[in-house]
């Protein structure tokens, strides 16, 4: 056999079956080692014992009709729990013929968010196009411009007020937050007190503390015949609160960068605030963009605790229809449904913030 033979036979030759394609995958990573074989046999019992059951609940007997006496004698799910109220859940008591304004306020919402996605997108415009369609958003919903009739805060709910607290806040409290961190890490005394104390104080209670005191207490001390509304004070306490675990999340990334870092930009004779600005916060922001979006996403969970001080978000709408009598008994799906909606808004900030991490690199 010449040499040009054996190196046409040795490159035809391919590797085993069992170690390629979707058999290799299931041998590398599910039966791998006789506990990891023991595992997966379990799992898959598990799940064949459960999804078909969830599959016939959720799908197969299902009940989709405007009524719930539909559902009393069936033994699916009963998402018309959902349909018939869907207008409520996501509206509230937003007058029923001026819905398209929160409608298209969340469009507006949406498209910024999908816009901004794109960070070759990210100039000065982009800052303008936010600050005008957070404008349009709180004209369309408040009204009295334009021939739009007033809408008291009063009648807003649902997925709008939501977005709204948690969007609005959450845009709020990461500046407040960054300013914090850099006055905890500042060397004038009493500059960084005054951020310890704060930092301190917030991160010492909870969330719904802040809000019974924004809610109950805080009217209390202005003057008479002087009030604030409540989608106000509780927007104020959301972003206090968060503002305050961003900023030990973001002196974290301060303290990770190299003291060389600093004596270059002296070397260079920039200032502090150019320092701050152009060569210590990118690194630090970067580093922290994992912890950063987790309490973001904790955040946008919390604010469904303003159901607490009446107001009505997702969660109280849902609740508010799940006290009718005849849609008492099918909760679960109500929740279910209410699950998924912020699982998606979740997901969503979650996956934005891992592709933004493998686009600057902070990535081992």
């Amino acid at each position: 056999m010449t040499v040009h033979e054996y190196d046409n036979q040795i490159a035809e030759m391919k590797p085993p079956a069992t170690s390629v394609g979707v058999l290799g995958w299931m041998r590398h990573n599910l039966f791998n080692g006789w506990f990891n074989s023991v595992l997966t046999i379990v799992v898959v019992a598990l799940l064949v014992k459960t999804i078909p059951p969830l599959i016939k609940w959720a799908i197969l007997d299902s009940h989709w009709a405007p009524s719930g006496d539909a559902c009393l004698n069936g033994q699916g799910a009963c998402w018309s729990v959902v349909t018939a109220n869907l207008r409520f859940i996501i509206f509230g008591f937003y007058p029923h013929d001026l819905q398209w304004r929160p409608l298209l306020a969340m469009v507006i919402l949406v498209a910024l968010l999908f816009y901004s996605r794109n960070r070759n997108h990210w100039r000065k415009i982009l800052g303008w196009g936010w600050l005008v369609g957070l404008a349009v958003m709180g004209g369309l919903l408040r009204g009295g411009l334009f021939g739009l009739s007033v809408v008291e805060s009063t009648q807003w709910g649902g997925l709008p007020l939501t977005l709204l607290l948690s969007v609005f806040g959450l845009t709020a409290a990461y500046p407040l937050g960054i300013l914090l961190a850099l006055g905890r890490a500042s060397h004038m005394k009493a500059v960084k007190a005054l951020c310890v104390v704060y930092i301190e104080l917030i991160r010492g209670v909870p969330l719904i503390s802040l809000l019974f005191m924004s809610s109950v207490i805080f009217p209390l001390f202005l003057p008479e015949g002087v009030t604030v509304n409540k989608i106000l004070r509780a927007q104020a306490a959301i972003i206090l609160f968060t503002a305050a675990y961003i900023a030990e999340v973001v002196r974290g990334g301060l303290q990770a960068i190299p003291k060389g870092q600093y004596e270059a930009a002296d070397s260079l004779g920039l200032n502090y605030v150019q320092t701050m600005r152009l060569i210590i916060l990118p690194q630090a922001l970067k580093i922290v963009i994992p912890p950063s979006v987790s309490i973001l996403i904790s955040a946008f969970k919390d604010t469904s605790l303003v159901v607490i001080i009446a107001l009505y978000d997702l969660l109280k709408t849902t609740k508010s229809v799940l006290s009718d009598p005849k849609w008492m008994g099918f909760s679960a799906e109500a929740y279910i449904f209410l699950a998924l909606v912020y699982f998606l808004c979740c997901y969503f900030m979650s996956n934005y913030s891992r592709r933004l991490e493998r686009e600057l690199d902070t990535g081992l």
